[in-house]
């Protein structure tokens, strides 16, 4: 193994799924919990996400939960991941980052996202609409001039207290954004693990077209994706089925459940069984030797400046192990780079 392992930088994106048998509000309050085993253990960030009436998922107000992680917390940093910017308006989207900027100084970061709800229901609730995606540059564009003073939608309007704030923002990838985020300046979260080729061709498109800004003076490139590190293999494996088996119910049922342990509910129909299976391949899992080579190789195909990392799954003394034995392989907390 490397040393480029040990002088990357690794971070956390939790979604606080929620869990069969335990309240929504508990996936909240493990949320905040983990964040302070992250910050301990020396990750670089922790990022919350957004989800709207999604039964498995407890995460709907990012900036809020943010506030509570940042506020339970000393050192880490602390973002989305992301605000979806089509559900909001990039003014208040501004003035929610500047509260936070100015509440917790040095330790903000604005991740935003293009998508919009996942039902026609829940878009109407948010006043949007599925093609608002298309609007994502504009409203990127927007964001961005809040913080700068240059905004130009509104010109008589100033966001406070964000103008003359410099929060570092990560634009997700998803379809266009990676040449959206070049385009604009902005640091670039990506995350199609399971088809690498098009994920690297992505980066190098972005690197290649990135116009540096108020915000970044270089292309930042960060990786995301699940990792499940444990004692053996097929341990690690197991961390993944609760996850696996919710995105399969998901797609057969039209509803995303709460997870459950690894060995319930085991019957499943072809079809189900068949999407169980692919929610399974793709991901960084086994033992800390397995995970710190393939980690050792993403780094050097990509070139990653991070690595953001995301895993669910029921057991929570499993999961924060596993966090904990990813800290051990890739150096957090000694002296090598970071």
């Amino acid at each position: 193994m490397s040393s480029t392992i040990r002088t990357t930088r690794f971070s956390i994106l939790d979604r606080s799924r929620t869990r069969a048998g335990h309240p929504e509000g508990a996936a909240l309050r493990d949320t905040v919990a983990l964040a302070r085993r992250a910050e301990q253990l020396g990750y670089h960030r922790f990022w919350v996400s957004e989800h709207h009436s999604v039964p498995g998922v407890a995460g709907s107000a990012p900036t809020v939960l943010a506030a509570a992680v940042a506020a339970a917390t000393s050192t880490i940093r602390v973002g989305t991941g992301g605000v979806m910017l089509p559900n909001h308006r990039p003014l208040v989207v501004a003035e929610q980052f500047g509260v936070l900027e100015s509440l917790f100084p040095g330790r903000i970061d604005m991740g935003l996202g293009r998508s919009v709800g996942f039902t026609d229901g829940i878009r109407r609730a948010l006043g949007t609409e599925k093609d608002a995606v298309g609007d994502f540059g504009d409203r990127l564009a927007e964001l961005l001039g809040y913080f700068t003073g240059t905004q130009s939608a509104h010109p008589q309007v100033h966001a406070r207290p964000a103008e003359g704030l410099r929060v570092p923002a990560f634009v997700l990838a998803t379809g266009a954004g990676a040449q959206l985020a070049a385009a604009a300046g902005l640091a670039l979260v990506i995350g199609d693990l399971r088809g690498r080729d098009r994920m690297l061709d992505a980066i190098d498109g972005y690197r290649a077209a990135f116009r540096p800004s108020a915000f970044w003076d270089r292309p930042y490139v960060v990786v995301s994706g699940t990792v499940a590190v444990a004692g053996t293999t097929e341990e690690a494996r197991r961390l993944l089925v609760p996850e696996a088996r919710s995105l399969a119910y998901s797609r057969t049922h039209g509803v995303f459940p709460a997870l459950r342990p690894a060995g319930a509910g085991e019957e499943m129909s072809a079809r189900e069984r068949g999407f169980y299976e692919e929610a399974l391949r793709g991901h960084v899992h086994g033992t800390e030797d397995e995970v710190g080579a393939a980690l050792d190789a993403l780094i050097a195909r990509s070139g990653a400046d991070e690595v953001l990392v995301t895993t669910s799954t029921y057991d929570r003394a499993a999961l924060v192990e596993s966090y904990e034995r990813l800290a051990r392989v890739v150096g957090l907390g000694t002296d090598e780079g970071r």
